[in-house]
């Protein structure tokens, strides 16, 4: 019995120290992680003088809100922008999900004959690529997608790095479960939505956060097909005003405009990089704690098998 408790007391220490270590080296790596983050904020913060003069720093240098004056110049604009990027990713996470889903369960089931045949096509598209100017002319010239909201959309609702997830994760459930449900009457759709997307809940939160991050980062398919203001995403928009800036800039270093009217030192650049990432990572940062746990669900999914 004394054996047993030193045992236990024992292995106590032993997962006291362990977790002492584990927290500590968790907590610095978290910490190294958040220093960029931390300089990115105090970089928003300050004056394009003081940034230019001494660099980046952990802390304010010459307080100042003209970055953000820049960004919100035409808060209207902004909150267009935000608006069609919020639409863009809610209906497209919404849609790639549904369709990922639905073709990932069709490729794993046996009875289908035609599942390999299939599955050796999207595979082969992820070694070649017809490349940029058939993509363009597919959009541009077959589809007729220009200045379209879905040149944003249908470019990024299917990902096959996306379908593979989720048919390893529908290859897990058991045969069995397709079966019985069969047995009872169930048809394939409410298999489905009822029975299959439930179980699959780690892999639908992890794929449409993928899909999610990619509509609300995207802005290469605004600057090729988007000509019209008014429908830029946000990326886009905030693209735009970076250029701008840094062009009038160089009409200033090259005398074409007069410094007289403004110094090309008060233009906010670097600063108003810093607010722009801001302004953009704000609001999906937010995603992240709402998918946390099914990303916990989805590292430890089939390490026990029953």
């Amino acid at each position: 019995m004394a054996q047993r408790t030193a045992t236990k007391i024992k292995k106590g220490k032993d997962v006291i120290a362990l977790n002492i270590i584990a927290y500590t080296f968790t907590g610095l790596i978290a910490l190294i992680c958040l220093v960029p983050f931390i300089m990115i904020v105090t970089g928003s913060l300050s004056s394009e003088a003081a940034i230019i003069k001494n660099g980046f720093s952990l802390f304010i240098q010459d307080f100042s809100l003209e970055a953000y004056k820049t960004v919100f110049e035409q808060p209207m604009v902004v909150v267009r922008a935000y608006i069609t990027t919020i639409c863009l990713t809610i209906v497209g996470t919404a849609l790639g999900l549904l369709l990922q889903t639905m073709t990932a369960y069709v490729l794993v089931r046996r009875d289908f004959e035609w599942r390999n045949f299939f599955s050796f096509f999207f595979y082969f598209t992820t070694l070649f690529s017809g490349g940029l100017v058939p993509y363009y002319i597919l959009i541009n010239n077959t589809l007729h997608l220009r200045d379209n909201y879905l040149a944003l959309l249908l470019p990024l609702v299917f990902s096959v790095y996306n379908l593979l997830i989720m048919k390893s994760y529908i290859m897990g459930l058991p045969d069995s479960l397709i079966d019985a449900a069969k047995i009872d009457g169930c048809g394939e759709f409410r298999i489905l939505f009822q029975i299959v997307m439930p179980l699959i809940k780690p892999a639908l939160a992890t794929v449409g956060l993928f899909i999610a991050l990619a509509y609300w980062n995207d802005w290469y398919n605004a600057m090729l097909y988007i000509k019209t203001e008014a429908k830029y995403p946000l990326q886009y928009f905030l693209y735009q005003r970076v250029n701008d800036i840094e062009g009038y800039k160089k009409l200033i270093a090259n005398g074409t405009v007069s410094s007289q009217v403004v110094s090309s030192v008060s233009l906010p650049t670097q600063t108003l990089k810093m607010a722009l990432t801001i302004v953009v990572t704000g609001p999906i940062v937010l995603a992240y704690p709402l998918v946390q746990r099914y990303f916990v669900q989805g590292i430890t999914i089939g390490a026990v098998k029953g």
